[in-house]
């Protein structure tokens, strides 16, 4: 009897919001491929998808304040904390207090952690381009739009 129910949604449209249909689905399904895909080459160097996000935040600026990294990541300081402290100990960064407010700690790239810059980012571009094969840079554009514009409708 709920099967019976369920069809007459599924043909007024709501197919369309159904796992494994939905957006939301196929997106996290994306995701979960991407990392998947990218961690098995981050395995090489030691490193975890959230290493690679926190290398991001510091090779566009390099100096944050563990505050700023965790907004823009959305992350939760405990979780943080502890990538930051692995980062450390495997000499890719270095904390220093904020010379102007000691209650800040200041998040700086090594040698290590900027060597992996000419590394990594050429590996990330390749698992791209396997994942938009055959979709042309204007699609790529909208694409990512689309994506921008969904994540800023939900923030």
């Amino acid at each position: 009897m709920v099967s019976q129910s369920i069809a007459p949604m599924a043909s007024d449209g709501w197919r369309a919001v159904l796992a494994p249909h939905g957006m939301g689905y196929r997106i996290k399904l994306l995701s979960q491929l991407l990392a998947r895909r990218f961690q098995e080459r981050l395995d090489r160097f030691g490193l975890t998808i959230f290493h690679w996000v926190v290398l991001c935040c510091l090779w566009e600026e390099d100096g944050l304040a563990i505050s700023s990294i965790g907004e823009k990541l959305q992350q939760v300081g405990g979780t943080l904390t502890g990538v930051l402290d692995r980062m450390e100990s495997r000499g890719l960064i270095r904390r220093e207090r904020d010379l102007h407010d000691r209650r800040v700690w200041r998040i700086w790239l090594t040698e290590d952690g900027l060597k992996l810059r000419e590394i990594l980012p050429p590996i990330a571009l390749e698992l791209r381009e396997q994942a938009m094969c055959g979709l042309s840079n204007a699609d790529r554009e909208r694409f990512s739009d689309f994506l921008n514009q969904a994540i800023a409708n939900l923030s």
